[in-house]
């Protein structure tokens, strides 16, 4: 099963055969379609060309995948089960008198396909030593007469594995060149082995990500124009949002958005903007749409159909904003109440952000019991800081008022929350 973790940088082979590693071509990847469920039905043909993660591929510069398969689930559990399975068998075959060496030998053939592919086309010296110490020929003959070197040939591989592994792979490798169990070792190899065939991938992805991203922006722009050509109403939505951009901006005080610098210019009067407004650029109605996205109603349908495959993210975005809102609204009511001595004290100001965060993580489903915990912790906070510092402590009616101000801010229509965002 593939994830997404952090990038591995990949090691340089050096002097072995001067060449960079540089993977020839990308890893393979999985194709996860779009449900026919999940978007109308006139674009399920728009969306069967094109899967979620190529769309993480090309627009999460941190995006890399990795083998993660929970060892709690039953795939996870049926796969460590087989595995043990296999390694006691492969010890039962070396243990023999004399050994058999049929799994070794599938297993020594799997581990040099593996080192092969790690290898740049003009690596050939790698190449031919990797040929030479695991000749499957030999190896054949010389398990038939009882003579193969198991431990002699796992040094071997790890030798290789340390000029091709990357940096952070060194550490692994170190650790296996320490076990004397053969099976312990050949069992280590395939699982470090597995490693830097993801590495490989990885640095694939991002080496390619530039061109993925330029074939990306020219595919979807001659896709959706042909899906236009066929229906013209393909993107009603679309359309719909970037109008009500355009519309929001026009309502927006009069300011000189497009100035060359428009904090050193006078704002227009009402009356002069009113005769001439200032025209909107592309780029301001794009950024205010996608203002509004940030702000979407879930229960909204119309969401742009150019942008359904990054829903998701911007819906993360959302959530993101939408904690800090809290945060902001929550800091802006204490510092009201605590005066300028004690909110500047870094401190203090870091205290109530953590406690903000971590009583607010249940906000978005109990947003009033949020608040009411937020407003007795931080109350009794500004108490005893006042306290500590020989300040006057709060009066009854602004513990109150403090209390209530930030209960308020679990409503949606709250003032403080409105002039945040």
């Amino acid at each position: 099963m593939l994830g997404v973790g952090k990038t591995v940088p990949l090691k340089d082979p050096g002097n072995a055969e001067s060449g960079s590693w540089k993977p020839k071509t990308p890893g393979p990847t999985q194709e996860d379609k779009i449900s026919p469920e999940d978007h109308p039905p006139r674009l399920i043909d728009t969306f069967n060309d094109a899967s979620k993660l190529s769309s993480e591929v090309e627009m999460s510069h941190d995006f890399h995948m990795e083998q993660v398969l929970p060892p709690s689930s039953l795939e996870g559990k049926v796969k460590e089960k087989m595995h043990d399975a296999f390694w006691d068998h492969l010890k039962q075959q070396l243990s023999t008198t004399p050994p058999d060496f049929s799994c070794a030998l599938e297993l020594l053939k799997e581990i040099k396909e593996i080192l092969l592919s790690l290898l740049l086309p003009r690596q050939n010296r790698l190449k031919s030593e990797i040929e030479e110490a695991l000749d499957m020929d030999l190896l054949r003959q010389e398990a038939e007469h009882g003579a193969l070197n198991v431990p002699h040939l796992s040094k071997h591989i790890l030798n290789m594995m340390t000029l091709l592994c990357a940096p952070v792979r060194d550490e692994a490798v170190q650790k296996l060149e320490d076990i004397t169990d053969s099976v312990w070792l050949l069992r280590g190899i395939i699982q470090v082995l597995g490693l830097m065939k993801m590495d490989m991938v990885n640095y694939t992805i991002q080496s390619l990500q530039p061109h993925l991203q330029e074939h990306s922006i020219q595919h979807q722009r001659a896709k959706f124009q042909e899906r236009l050509n066929q229906q013209p109403s393909l993107l009603d939505h679309t359309t719909k949002w970037l109008t009500q951009a355009a519309a929001d901006l026009t309502m927006l005080p009069p300011t000189c958005l497009d100035a060359p610098d428009s904090s050193s210019m006078a704002c227009l009067s009402p009356s002069v903007a009113a005769s001439s407004p200032a025209p909107l650029s592309p780029t301001m109605v794009l950024s205010q749409g996608f203002l509004n996205l940030l702000l979407w109603d879930p229960e909204n349908e119309e969401f742009p159909e150019t942008l359904l495959m990054d829903r998701t993210r911007l819906q993360e975005l959302e959530s993101q904003l939408h904690q800090l809102t809290v945060l902001a609204s929550v800091l802006l009511v204490a510092s009201s109440f605590s005066g300028t001595v004690l909110f500047g004290s870094p401190q203090f100001v870091d205290k109530l952000k953590r406690i903000t965060r971590a009583l607010t993580e249940e906000f978005n489903s109990r947003p009033e019991e949020a608040m009411l915990a937020v407003s007795e912790q931080v109350s009794q906070e500004i108490h005893q800081n006042l306290r500590n510092m020989g300040l006057a402590a709060l009066s009854s009616d602004s513990t109150a008022s403090l209390i209530g101000q930030l209960q308020n801010i679990a409503k949606k229509e709250n003032c403080v929350r409105s002039v945040i965002v």
